[in-house]
């Protein structure tokens, strides 16, 4: 098969996240996104480099078997926010667990972690359910555009595989309802009252985004309209509008952000407030949080309890305990385990994220925790007193294998490492392991429901002996890479 022709096949497979196989009537195999074990589908090739092909599909022919309920919503399965939606949740889970242990099992194999029968050598506990499977998440960012060129003002989410297509999301089921009549009434009014959409190629026009925020706890709304700077606009209007909607539950704050930015990001480079304040405070497992509109935080609250309530359990006895969480965002775990702890000292890179946890922490009258502004690969450098245990919880791409060397020289007696990106957990379990530690534990926590993602909590213990020479602790990043591409190019 060449690029540009179309194909039509069965997918026999998903891998994480959502890379699946399409295998033809004459052999051919196509790996493309967005579809479902068991879909005859049509598609075109995109890409051929090597002898592998991979393609886009562009319809599915029958559904899969495993596909027993209707959509939620009116543009499911266009809308790239969710890609199970005709699963039920139970199957869902299922395929979550199995894509994760086998990415685990492989890497445990190739890290020598294994019993007498060549097995890999831990205990995985499964996939724990989110609490809530509808209406689960407490933040959106949605996108001002148009549905087709030339088409009427859409504001919602953006379509699969597309940076510019934008698809209303005005009965978005992943979210409150409160979130939909905001929406709903912020695309009303700039219909009624034309404003030019931002062109991020061009770098012309501007409404951009609209970002809302809610409270699990108290159903606190932060509602903030993300413009350039290109017009002038008199917002009295929208903002009259927004605080008549008949709400389940109530408006903390209207917003103006203006951002300049080329990047297709929400970020302020001013902030207006048109109403209200610009934060509310969330509960956590007995904490307070104050969020705002930038604050990280776990966009599924409740299945953020469960999440960490599973790291706190694998962490184990922390009394009189030095903790390390590193990439600690704004303090949510260092402040679950700071209780019993001797001393926790949080790291993260984000300085508004670190303001915002020691803000946190005194909120919830803790005194033992520090937080330090930077990155963890240099700040473990300054950091004088040493951990007795570590916590990770590393951005989607994991931890960078040099900073990894450093943890593993601490030698702590155990590490958890919290994943919301299963592959990246995978390559980083191979250098742990051949720097001492042992994988004891693994269970997921999905923390969303219609998605391909899922986070994943691993409890590692050191061996107390001496490294094998699996991996080279004193290698640079590039030629630990080198040596595992080697490696898998042997194996295969």
């Amino acid at each position: 098969m060449k690029k540009g022709e179309m194909f039509q096949g069965k997918i026999t497979r998903v891998d994480f996240p959502n890379k699946c196989r399409v295998e033809t009537e004459n052999g051919q195999v196509i790996q493309v996104k967005n579809g479902i074990p068991g879909q005859t589908v049509s598609g075109i090739v995109q890409k051929k480099r090597g002898g592998r092909l991979a393609g886009r599909i562009l319809e599915v022919i029958e559904a899969s078997p495993l596909e027993t309920g209707a959509p939620l919503c009116s543009i499911f399965p266009a809308c790239g926010g969710c890609t199970y939606q005709t699963m039920a949740y139970e199957r869902q889970l299922e395929m979550k667990k199995a894509q994760v242990k086998q990415l685990l099992d492989e890497a445990l194999r190739t890290a020598g972690q294994v019993d007498g029968r060549g097995e890999p050598d831990y205990v995985f506990e499964g996939i724990m359910p989110s609490p809530t499977v509808l209406a689960y998440r407490n933040k959106m960012e949605f996108s001002f555009g148009d549905a087709y060129q030339g088409g009427p003002l859409t504001l919602g989410l953006h379509k699969k595989e597309s940076t510019y297509d934008i698809l209303p999301a005005g009965d978005c089921k992943i979210v409150h309802k409160d979130f939909c009549a905001v929406l709903n009434c912020v695309q009303e009014y700039f219909r009624e009252n034309p404003v030019p959409v931002y062109r991020k190629m061009r770098h012309t026009g501007c409404l951009r985004h609209l970002l809302v925020r809610r409270s699990i706890s108290s159903g606190e709304i932060l509602a903030a309209l993300v413009t350039t700077s290109q017009e002038t606009l008199h917002l009295d209007r929208l903002k009259e509008r927004l605080l008549e909607l008949p709400l389940e539950g109530h408006l903390s704050g209207i917003l103006h952000i203006v951002n300049d930015s080329p990047a297709d990001v929400v970020q302020s480079d001013r902030t207006e407030i048109l109403y209200g304040r610009e934060d509310f405070y969330e509960e956590l497992l007995g904490l307070k949080f104050r969020i705002t509109p930038f604050s990280f935080f776990q966009t599924n609250t409740k299945g953020a309890e469960v999440l960490y309530e599973t790291a706190r359990e694998f962490i184990g006895d922390t009394k009189g305990r030095v903790i390390y969480d590193l990439y600690s965002g704004t303090g949510t775990i260092a402040q679950i385990l700071a209780p019993l702890a001797a001393r926790v000292v949080g790291v993260e890179i984000v300085p508004e994220a670190v303001e915002a946890a020691r803000e946190n922490a005194a909120l919830n009258g803790l005194t033992n925790c520090q937080f330090l502004a930077g990155d963890v690969l240099k700040m473990l450098d300054e950091i004088e007193e040493m951990p007795d245990l570590i916590v990770l919880d590393p951005p989607r791409d994991g931890v960078n294998p040099k900073a990894l060397r450093k943890i593993i020289g601490y030698g702590v007696e155990r590490m958890v490492y919290i994943s919301c990106k299963p592959t990246s957990l995978a390559r980083d379990l191979e250098m742990l392991i051949g720097g001492g530690y042992v994988v004891e534990r693994v269970r997921c926590v999905d923390m969303f429901p219609f998605a391909c993602h899922v986070e994943t909590v691993c409890l590692l213990s050191n061996r107390k002996s001496k490294p094998d020479t699996h991996v080279d602790l004193t290698l640079d990043m590039e030629d630990y890479y080198r040596i595992k591409d080697q490696e898998k190019q042997s194996n295969k």
